[in-house]
């Protein structure tokens, strides 16, 4: 049974997410879906963009996947990144955790979005009507 699912994609189907988390002695599972909102400081986004070092990308995720099985004695672990141009709705990042216990995983799940947010080499484009900008400038 594969435990850690660790992804760069195109595309974010969230359909599966519970399948994929789910574990014989998990009594709890949490996701985060992290989607293309429309306004940001009162600008309309028009969509963003990804881009990636996918291999030290790929690497990073898995370093804060096993950190996280480790510290919450976790079941599985999920770590799923769009790249690309997004629309406003637009799934661009899913995380999760599952554990015996719902607070383990709920933990887990805010340290994976904010951890990779924090190191992981994925950079976001900002599109408005009447310009562009970078708004991840590290790690």
């Amino acid at each position: 049974m594969e435990k850690l699912t660790i992804e760069i994609v195109d595309h974010i189907d969230s359909a599966n997410v519970y399948s994929e988390l789910s574990h014989p002695q998990s009594g709890g599972i949490c996701v985060f879906v992290g989607a293309v909102r429309e306004f940001t400081n009162n600008e309309e986004v028009v969509a963003l963009e990804f881009e990636t070092y996918k291999n030290m990308a790929l690497k990073e995720m898995e370093k804060i996947a096993l950190e996280a099985m480790e510290k919450w004695e976790l079941n599985k672990v999920l770590i799923r990144h769009a790249v690309g141009a997004k629309k406003v709705e637009e799934p661009v990042v899913v995380v999760g955790a599952s554990s015996a216990h719902r607070t383990a995983c709920f933990e887990a799940s805010r340290f994976l979005i904010d951890t990779l947010k924090e190191k992981v080499p994925i950079w976001k484009k900002e599109i408005f009507k009447n310009k562009s900008v970078w708004v991840s400038a590290h790690p």
